[in-house]
């Protein structure tokens, strides 16, 4: 679930790790799509509100989520067992959920064009699109924390189901042995699934029913929500006790740009401990899930083919694309320090950002493309076989280690960048990739990452504002 961070491997059975993993066990003008999904990597940017609790056990608990952010072979992530999808057609309970079935994937056999004439979309692209549209209709208009409504609980895991139903057969050969009647054995080539989705898409699964638990497990709560149209008044009270106000301060809000976003309430004096402690875990439970299904994104995209249309639009040198300040800060010096050059640069604004992780990137596939060519490799070699090459002629001096070093320090300088804007978009070449990406099974693995990396990081939102109202109320 990959490029990130990965927690030590877990030695538990499987049957710990399924009941450490059930974390929710415990009881105007209308705006646009573009507004109210964001599907950007973020942070939240009111974390400062949520202070840290000290005891973080029970079924909310940070451990329970930490066994599935493994790096890519953790054992625990390896031992969840795929679930079978082969009779998705025969377990659908009337015609019209067959009429729906069948529409979904006449869609998606016709890559999104209805017309028939071959002008559609591969079908990576038409999958991906599906989840994300999925996404978008089932979660689109979800601004609280309160349970799932049961109609659209259901259709996410009925069409999500249909969706996943195409990775049971993406397969690999492998050679194995076969007895005969006779008793003699024959080698024959024997199919499994797929590595990357056998060990990613269980764990994507056991994400998503565990945010779904979270928003579940908060059908009864001491909080509750003011219509947008009420802000003004500042204050608000639920239906069941009208006589509970709420004060001004605590109506502030802090996305003021989403001014329909209903507001959190609580009583005044704040919530009680117990609910206050009980809200904390969940939001670091679904912090937690959050990391993993990033983790599970960026390895995805790391996997994913470069497109030529990237590298045919890159500049002829790294230091045009970096510019001459950037360039001679990477370029001086035995000693390399991304941090001290990003302090230097002038980044005051997410979208700068942005657009300097643009230009890093571009430069260093710049350098890995002339540092690949220096030592006689393919365009299509492993980086890091290429750094091998590098490294054993190391002594020479020549063009290609000095590519190899700017390379180097391009991606050590872009991943500081992720690291100190952790809301910034996705990069031009992440973009570039899933729209001109041809696996199916990674465009699975990366829409439905991306997706339930969107809703963690949302419920994480929520919670922040509950309990910055409670931070307001208590004052």
């Amino acid at each position: 679930m990959a490029d990130s961070s990965s927690s030590p491997s877990v030695s538990a059975s499987d049957e710990s790790l399924e009941a450490e993993a059930r974390c929710c066990s415990s009881s105007s003008p209308a705006p646009s799509l573009h507004d109210t999904v964001d599907f950007s990597r973020t942070a939240s940017d009111v974390s400062s509100f949520s202070e840290r609790s000290v005891d973080l056990s029970g079924p909310f608990g940070t451990a329970a989520v930490s066994k599935l952010i493994g790096g890519r072979g953790s054992p625990a992530l390896s031992r969840l067992s795929m679930k079978p999808r082969a009779d998705v057609l025969d377990r659908r309970g009337t015609e019209d959920e067959m009429e729906l079935v069948k529409e979904r994937f006449s869609k998606l056999l016709l890559g999104e064009d209805m017309s028939g004439g071959g002008k559609g979309v591969c079908p990576a692209v038409a999958i991906s699109n599906a989840i994300t549209n999925l996404y978008a209709t089932v979660f689109g208009n979800c601004h609280k924390l309160e349970p799932l409504p049961a109609g659209k609980k259901t259709m996410w895991r009925r069409e999500m189901d249909c969706l996943l139903a195409v990775c049971d057969y993406i397969v690999e050969f492998y050679p194995s042995t076969q007895a005969l009647s006779d008793g003699t054995r024959v080698e024959v080539m024997a199919t499994r699934p797929r590595s990357d989705i056998y060990i990613n898409l269980p764990a994507l699964e056991k994400l998503d029913a565990m945010l779904i638990e979270i928003m579940d497990s908060f059908q009864k709560a001491e909080f509750w929500y003011a219509d947008a149209g009420t802000r003004s008044f500042g204050s608000g009270t639920p239906s069941s006790s009208p006589s509970t106000s709420f004060r001004r301060s605590t109506t502030t809000h802090r996305n003021e740009d989403k001014w329909w976003v209903p507001v959190p309430c609580v009583p005044e004096g704040g919530l009680s401990v117990a609910a206050r402690k009980q809200l904390r875990q969940r939001r670091d439970c679904a912090n937690q899930i959050h990391k993993a299904a990033v983790a599970i994104n960026s390895g995805v995209l790391s996997d994913m083919e470069v497109p030529e249309s990237f590298m045919a639009l890159l500049p002829k040198s790294g230091k045009a694309s970096v510019g001459d300040s950037v360039y001679r800060a990477m370029h001086s010096g035995d000693k390399f320090s991304p941090d001290y050059l990003l302090d230097c640069v002038d980044v005051s604004s997410e979208h700068e950002a942005l657009a300097l992780a643009d230009r890093v990137e571009a430069a260093m596939y710049v350098w890995r493309r002339k540092a690949t060519a220096s030592h006689g490799g393919h365009r299509s070699a492993q980086w890091s076989k290429v750094k091998e090459l590098a490294a054993a002629a190391a002594d020479d001096g020549g063009e290609g280690g000095k590519n190899v070093a700017l390379a180097s320090r391009a991606e050590s300088l872009l991943l500081c960048i992720k690291h100190r804007f952790p809301g910034l978009s996705q990069t031009t070449l992440d973009t570039s990739k899933i729209q001109f990406n041809k696996d199916v099974g990674q465009a699975i693995l990366e829409s439905y990452s991306r997706v339930l990396e969107s809703l963690a990081f949302n419920i994480v939102s929520w919670t922040d504002e509950v309990l910055f109202a409670d931070k307001a109320a208590r004052k």
